[in-house]
């Protein structure tokens, strides 16, 4: 009776789809290798090294994702998947449904509730959108094989977003990877991870087969990532303990051939034996001086009497604990702390994206990097993005003075918080630059005090310094602002300080843009914050000999 229930429930919520336009995706997120399916996770030539039941689970979607961006009130999702819809243990919604989240002009995450219908063909109605989106992203299932899908809206066409471009987190690990038994996609704990992390992640669970194989491990190293995650045993506890313990030096050492100075994480489970034999292995592989070699302790992950559907797979509590707890353990793999304001929390933002794509930019630095990486970098704002140098901004107002051979890291409204997110996602990754200049805060002064500012900067040079250790670091004070003209002055004096406690050089370019009053001369502005072509001319001039 409940079945028929659901039935005729799910079918009430089906919507007519005429009158949309049908767009089918240009990207897949979350693929780790050139693929033969649409949406596979392993590439062709698998199928004829890894298990016939891992090649058959590797054409289920876990994990992957579209990222698109439109101002339709109402998005449309049909597909149809070639498995069965639901399990015992997991809801149609989780093993076969789709999810949609958001992001804000701020970098808030949104999420949004679809009426669904379950049939030959399944279909999400999304209403009632913002128009003010900067990106959704819509969770793929967790447990079938998507044959097609497309996304449609009756008024806007549908831009999808290019993949991303930082070194992802990949996952080798088994159902509970995979997803099992989350009631949507989104809430998986590896789709939670990736939220959390905002960072590209693949996902490689396999139910019941996340067995430590040797051909699947030789497939991650195809992948450059930021961290690999062994998360294998609940499908290999059974073995004889010196066995696991075996699979599990055989694996890292795997890795290590290939790629000898990644992280590497190994995840204990709550509720399994083989806890100690893997624990022996990464003692011995310490021992003999193994590096970059990270243990998440069962403990950790916090899983209690509520977390299971069954005593082993998690429920969405369970999927939540998982995601804390692999969230707390990476960044402190990769160094990136998150504090409780909001200038000590990394975020992207889309505040003018009428003006200038804030991730196209991102992108564009990382690539401009790998090809010619800058030995000078200026950090800002709009400020700077305005200014001149490479990548182009949307507006030059003092190109013929921007200083020679600088790199231009100025976004556009960017605050504190925007930038620290850009240093943790590979700005400054991969090359040793000679000159760092961060001129940052002025887009925070209305939002936060000076305590919270000077907190947010405070951890953003300590971040720039982990990852540029042979930089000179330059501090710069706030520039002045006709409408806050004694807050700045003030400000600066903390700064100053800041500079001081975390070793780095202060410098105050605003100085040039005073009167003889120590006023803002108002003839350098075009508008009481961003300078002219003049004011631009003289902060070139005082920054000339600190930049060479």
């Amino acid at each position: 009776m409940i079945a028929i229930i659901s039935l005729i429930c799910g079918t009430a919520y089906a919507q007519q789809d005429t009158g949309y336009h049908w767009y089918t995706p240009a990207w897949i997120e979350g693929q780790g290798f050139p693929v033969a399916g649409k949406y596979d996770r392993l590439p062709a030539r698998a199928e004829k090294t890894v298990p016939p039941k891992v090649w058959s689970l590797s054409r289920m979607s876990a994990g992957l994702s579209l990222r698109f961006r439109t101002s339709a009130p109402d998005i449309m999702v049909r597909y149809v998947v070639s498995g069965k819809q639901e399990m015992p243990h997991m809801p149609a919604t989780g093993a076969s449904g789709v999810d949609l989240y958001s992001i804000d002009p701020n970098g808030e995450w949104k999420w949004s509730a679809g009426k669904y219908s379950f049939g030959d063909t399944i279909t999400y109605r999304f209403s009632g959108m913002s128009k003010d989106v900067g990106e959704y992203r819509l969770y793929l299932p967790l447990y079938n094989t998507v044959q097609w899908l497309e996304i449609g809206t009756k008024a806007d066409s549908i831009h999808f977003l290019p993949l991303r471009l930082e070194q992802p987190i990949v996952i080798y690990g088994t159902s509970i990877a995979q997803g099992a038994c989350a009631s949507r996609p989104g809430l998986a704990w590896a789709n939670q991870l990736e939220r959390i992390m905002d960072r590209p992640l693949v996902n490689l669970g396999f139910a019941g087969n996340g067995k430590l194989d040797p051909p699947v491990t030789e497939l991650l190293t195809d992948i450059d990532a930021k961290v690999y995650v062994l998360d294998c045993l609940p499908n290999i506890s059974g073995l004889p303990a010196a066995e696991i313990t075996e699979k599990v030096l055989t694996a890292v050492k795997q890795i290590r051939k290939m790629k000898p100075a990644t992280p590497i994480l190994l995840v204990e489970h709550a509720r399994i034996s083989g806890n100690a034999a893997q624990e022996a292995a990464y003692e011995q592989l310490l021992l003999h001086g193994e590096k970059q070699l990270y243990l998440l302790p069962a403990a950790q992950l916090g899983l209690d009497l509520e977390s299971t559907v069954d005593g082993t797979h998690p429920n969405d509590i369970g999927m939540q604990q998982y995601a804390k707890g692999y969230a707390q353990v990476l960044r402190q793999i990769f160094n990136e702390p998150v504090g409780n304001i909001n200038t000590t929390i990394p975020c992207r933002q889309y505040r003018e994206l009428v003006r200038y794509d804030w991730d196209l930019r991102h992108y564009t630095q990382l690539r401009m990097n790998k090809k010619e990486a800058p030995k000078v970098a200026i950090i800002g704002n709009s400020i700077t993005h305005f200014w001149g140098g490479q990548p182009a901004g949307p507006i030059a107002r003092g190109t013929d003075s921007w200083p020679a051979g600088a790199r231009n890291m100025g976004f556009g409204w960017d605050r504190i918080e925007n930038v620290l997110w850009r240093v943790y996602h590979d700005e400054l990754d991969g090359f040793e630059a000679k000159k760092i200049l961060i001129m940052i805060g002025t887009n925070n002064l209305q939002m936060n005090n000076d305590a919270e500012i000077i907190a947010g900067l405070q951890q953003l040079v300590l971040a720039i310094k982990a990852r540029q250790a042979k930089a000179d670091i330059l501090l710069a004070g706030i520039l002045p602002r006709v409408d806050m003209a004694e807050r700045v002055a003030k400000i600066n004096k903390s700064i100053l300080q800041l500079a001081g406690s975390t070793q780095v050089q202060f410098i105050n370019p605003g100085q040039v843009l005073l009167k003889a009053d120590q006023t803002p001369d108002s003839t350098l502005y075009t508008d009481g914050l961003h300078p002219n072509n003049t004011g631009y001319s003289k902060l070139a001039t005082y920054l000339q000999p600190y930049l060479k």
